[in-house]
């Protein structure tokens, strides 16, 4: 079996396996800058569309780990290259917050914030973890596809671990709008889904069997990584608890208490 420092590329889930909040998890500076010193390869992902990638770079650095937003892939980016590539200057309609919003919009797509009488110009309808949802948004994706647009999302995460337990994310919006339209989510950006797999390994050049997946949640972060052929490391530092395991279907190749285990690993081979 592997060992947790035989890998090449190491691509880390951000909440509850980096941080919580505003707080590094114990271990978390020790394990980057270790990777890093070793000359492995380092690449963060998350599946929340709340803030871009200069945003996380610029929270990492803040809290200790000096971080390029070049080392950082989410969901929202993903989505904006994705519909950037498909549909170039497309008219969208998105149920997410204001950086989302931005994203698109550096990609080129017209975003509308209100289509009412407009949609059948909307091409596309996004969702996305988003804490202002409301009736109206809703409506506005359910006329918009019903009048032939296309229904995608950035995530399909249940919950976002914070500080003191869990807060709703985008498979609340993704559900209600899957309930009203009777359309399933065509196509989706973030882990564990294809696309997702696609852009780490090509941002990372390397073979997803050279390759470690850690994160918190088994399915998104381990998924994705099983499915992808990578190895995969679970913390219990997020939503997955002990008590969880042993999981009928997906099981990781190492169960840690937090990341600082491979700071620890990384240690002994010196």
């Amino acid at each position: 079996m592997r060992r947790l420092t035989d890998y090449q590329g190491y691509i880390f889930d951000l909440d509850g396996t980096i941080y919580l909040g505003e707080r590094l998890i114990d271990g978390a500076r020790e394990t980057v800058l270790g990777l890093r010193a070793a000359g492995k390869r380092v690449v963060f992902l998350s599946n929340k569309p709340l803030e871009t990638r200069d945003d996380y770079a610029r929270k990492l650095t803040r809290l200790g780990i000096p971080t390029p937003a070049e080392e950082v892939i989410n969901s929202s980016w993903v989505m904006a290259r994705w519909l950037a590539a498909e549909a170039p200057g497309a008219t969208v309609y998105v149920i997410g917050e204001p950086p989302l919003l931005d994203e698109l919009r550096r990609a080129g797509l017209h975003v509308v914030e209100d289509p009412s009488g407009r949609y059948h110009e909307v091409r596309f309808v996004i969702a996305a973890f988003d804490r202002t949802f409301h009736y109206q948004k809703l409506n506005h994706a359910l006329q918009a596809i019903r009048r032939g647009a296309r229904f995608v999302a950035t995530n399909s995460d249940r919950t976002c671990p914070v500080e003191d337990g869990e807060i709703p994310d985008a498979a609340g919006v993704i559900g209600a709008i899957e309930g009203v339209t009777g359309r399933p989510v065509e196509l989706i950006t973030g882990k564990p889904y294809p696309i997702m797999v696609e852009t780490i390994l090509r941002h990372l050049g390397l073979p997803a069997s050279d390759c470690l997946m850690v994160g918190d949640r088994l399915e998104t972060d381990m998924l994705m990584g099983v499915r992808a052929g990578m190895g995969t490391a679970l913390v219990l530092t997020g939503v997955t608890r002990r008590e969880q395991l042993p999981h009928p279907e997906i099981r990781p190749d190492f169960v840690l208490d937090s990341v600082a285990a491979i700071a620890h690993a990384l240690a002994e081979d010196t």
